[in-house]
């Protein structure tokens, strides 16, 4: 039996043991895993992440994040995590048994935890993503979003997690390698993929395939992508739209439920790894392959070419083989796609960028059949129907008294006038006395309130309504998590409304800066507690000899140069 088509160990216990441990387990102390940690105790278990036989104990964590290396110098390039809250980590410890339960309850594993520890966060985003800097969105995720203590340990597997969609898509390892054992396919070059597929991707991955001498796995994520992609029930359906472009029998899609990180060229061997355990004895490593775009000073964080030079360079030792991502270029004259380094000189070639293409999808304006295939392009435009027809969020934060919900009201007004879609106004107030009246005002509960808000905000955007949010929230960190949340459905407008704490001091209407000041109410925003004004909103206005009335207007005419609305 071939190397790639052998089974590989998974981490489950047989049918009997599991109902068993599963019983067993309900006595037991539960985490309730996040989306991510659901992710990758998925491939933990069933082989995706083989050797790794549980979360990192912080040996092997902190030989991850220095050398790319387990303990043991077994290559590794991304650790594997289990963070939980400081509250959870108390009560657990070494030798603890702990159950692993899914976001419905259900026990998907039991850990036994070997090692508990505090990271350092900073060194970790320096050394696996390159850069502390928030950025990048794996680093704001490890700084604000998971949890501060690391918990390792080997894991038992019992059942793999339920998904519902696109079940007949989905392949283990062991299956994916049965299949080409079946098949008799020997020879298996894995595409990654987070984005639809157009002319260009198929031919590419036809051509890599048929350099390499070996049948083609379309193998996208499906898990969790970079923050504001198109979401993966879309992009499946696109790709189900293209698989008939490639010859019969030699092509096979399968999803992977894995949780990027966008590491560059880490995550790049990472995925090269990863496919090695589903079968695949080559990867097509694209330009900035898993980049996450712009560093916060402008400039890529990784280099075109640094992740197909790491893969390279590690090629040998992880057994599969890379598949540079061939630049493909339309020649206008000859009708059809060409490595860019092989246009014959003086040829005509077109392109169409990622950013025309998202505007032509947004403003309705046709995208040509030598782009893209119409059945992918119709799917697109149903799921993202032009900006006018979209739904979209107005988010303005600014300090107490500073005039959000008077514009903000006046905001609905004006948009309810125009018609075409329900405005729902998420006013501060009103949402602390109806979804979030059992919350106090520590920073803990303002996050959980603002998220709140957002959650209800990314909804009304999904169904193709218009939020209007106005509450005062003060933290940076909270307000990008609201906007990603959004993002993922629609358009996100950041209106700061930049009254100064003195101005706001004078109008007073509560009574709130008084009694802040006299010491009786606590970590009030712009007094005892900080408000971090936001540095780059899509808005800022001033509410000082300015009417909300005319603040509103301004509001109206960034939306219609957004394409939102129309005039």
């Amino acid at each position: 039996m071939s190397t790639n088509t052998a089974p590989i160990p998974e981490l489950y216990v047989s049918g009997d043991s599991a109902a068993k441990l599963k019983t067993e387990a309900g006595a037991l102390l539960s985490w309730d895993l996040t989306p991510r940690q659901i992710c990758d105790l998925e491939l933990l278990m069933n082989g995706g992440f083989n050797p790794l036989k549980g979360f990192l104990g912080e040996a092997d964590y902190n030989s991850v994040v220095e050398t790319m290396r387990l303990a043991d110098a077994t290559l590794w390039p991304i650790p594997i995590t289990l963070d939980v809250s400081e509250a959870f980590a108390e009560k657990v410890g070494p030798d603890t048994d702990i159950a692993l339960r899914d976001q419905e309850g259900v026990i998907l594993a039991i850990m036994s935890i070997t090692d508990k520890w505090l990271p350092n966060k900073a060194r970790e985003a320096e050394k696996v993503y390159g850069a502390d800097d928030l950025a990048h969105p794996a680093v704001n995720y490890l700084h604000h979003t998971a949890g501060k203590v690391y918990l390792g340990g080997p894991i038992t597997g019992i059942q793999p997690p339920v998904h519902y969609d696109f079940k007949a898509r989905r392949d283990t390892p062991n299956e994916l390698r049965a299949f080409f054992r079946k098949l008799g396919w020997r020879r298996v070059v894995a595409f990654q993929t987070r984005n639809p597929l157009h002319r260009a991707h198929q031919e590419l991955t036809f051509r890599a395939a048929k350099e390499a001498q070996a049948n083609l796995l379309i193998h996208p994520v499906v898990g969790m992508t970079k923050p504001g992609d198109i979401d993966h029930f879309t992009r499946v359906r696109c790709y189900e739209a293209v698989l008939g472009q490639y010859p019969a029998s030699t092509t096979h899609m399968s999803l992977l439920n894995l949780a990027m990180r966008m590491a560059g060229p880490r995550e790049a061997l990472w995925h090269a790894l990863i496919r090695k355990n589903h079968g695949c004895t080559h990867f097509i490593v694209g330009r900035d392959h898993a980049g996450p775009g712009k560093n916060s000073q402008g400039k890529d964080f990784y280099g075109p070419y640094d992740a197909q030079e790491l893969v390279t360079q590690y090629a040998g030792e992880i057994g599969i083989e890379m598949v540079p991502f061939k630049q493909m270029s339309y020649v206008q004259e000859r009708a059809e796609y060409m490595p860019a380094d092989e246009v014959p000189a003086g040829s005509t070639v077109l392109d169409i960028s990622g950013t025309e293409l998202r505007r032509r999808l947004q403003e309705g304006i046709e995208i040509p059949d030598w782009f893209s295939f119409p059945d992918v392009v119709a799917e697109l435009r149903r799921t993202k129907p032009p900006r006018a027809k979209q739904g979209f969020t107005v988010f303005f934060t600014g300090l107490s008294g500073s005039g959000k919900s008077t514009i903000a009201n006046a905001l609905m007004v004006k948009l309810m006038e125009l018609g075409g879609r329900p405005v729902t106004l998420l006013d501060g107030d009103v949402v602390r006395k109806h979804l979030s009246s059992e919350l106090g005002f520590s920073k803990e509960h303002r996050d959980i309130n603002i998220r709140r808000i957002g959650y209800v905000a990314s909804e009304i955007t999904k169904n193709g309504g218009i939020a209007i949010c106005a509450p005062i929230a003060p933290y940076t960190a909270t307000r990008r998590a609201v906007r990603e949340m959004v993002e993922q459905y629609g358009a996100f407008l950041e209106v700061h409304v930049a009254t100064s704490v003195e101005e706001c001091e004078k109008r007073d209407r509560k009574g709130l800066y008084k009694l802040a000041r006299e010491g009786k109410i606590k970590e009030f925003t712009g007094i005892s507690d900080p408000y971090e004004a936001p540095e780059t909103p899509e808005l800022r206005v001033e509410t000082v000899n300015t009417t909300p009335d005319d603040c509103a207007a301004d509001v109206m005419l960034k939306l219609e140069s957004m394409g939102l609305i129309t005039g």
